[in-house]
């Protein structure tokens, strides 16, 4: 089985906050976009809160002008399919956090999408960097985890933001 292949991150020099994903699913590595299944709930969550409207580009432009970075803890695994229990452990390869960090050096927070996403990059990552940030687990956006209603993940990500974006 071929190896599913993340994506760049959405980032630039101002972020403030990384939201942390697992690794695309299907429909995502299909598009080329990040959360675009249209059952996920991530971008109506960053339409309620920030704004983000429009096209894939104009939704990203949004988060990066309100300081938020967009990424997955994983760079690749075998993935068969779209469900984080499909992810293939033994095959999965973290991206460059050290990397990263290096050149967003204003990050003060992590956002794991999900139990999954803090999971593997507790497990995976090993930073020094990333162990003196705010991090906190907030609901799956993903159609998998269903059993939180729309509201209540985006109450939770509502404070979640806030709660990371405030000064230390």
């Amino acid at each position: 089985m071929e190896k599913s292949e993340g994506f760049p991150p959405i980032a630039n020099a101002s972020a403030r906050i990384l939201v942390l994903g697992s690794l695309p699913g299907r429909k995502s590595l299909l598009e080329k976009e990040y959360y675009a299944h249209p059952q996920n709930v991530f971008w109506p969550v960053m339409k309620e809160i920030f704004g983000a409207l429009g096209s894939y580009e104009e939704r990203c432009a949004c988060l990066l002008r309100h300081g938020i970075a967009v990424w997955d803890v994983l760079q690749a695994s075998v993935r068969p399919g779209s469900m984080d229990a499909d992810i293939q452990l033994d095959t999965a390869i973290a991206n460059d956090f050290d990397a990263f960090f290096e050149q967003h050096p204003r990050i003060q927070g992590i956002a794991f999408n999900g139990k999954t996403a803090e999971k593997l990059f507790r497990v995976r990552v090993v930073s020094h960097r990333a162990s003196r940030l705010r991090t906190l687990a907030l609901p799956s956006t993903s159609p998998a985890y269903a059993s939180m209603p729309f509201e209540g993940k985006l109450e939770r990500w509502r404070s979640g933001m806030i709660w990371l974006r405030r000064d230390n």
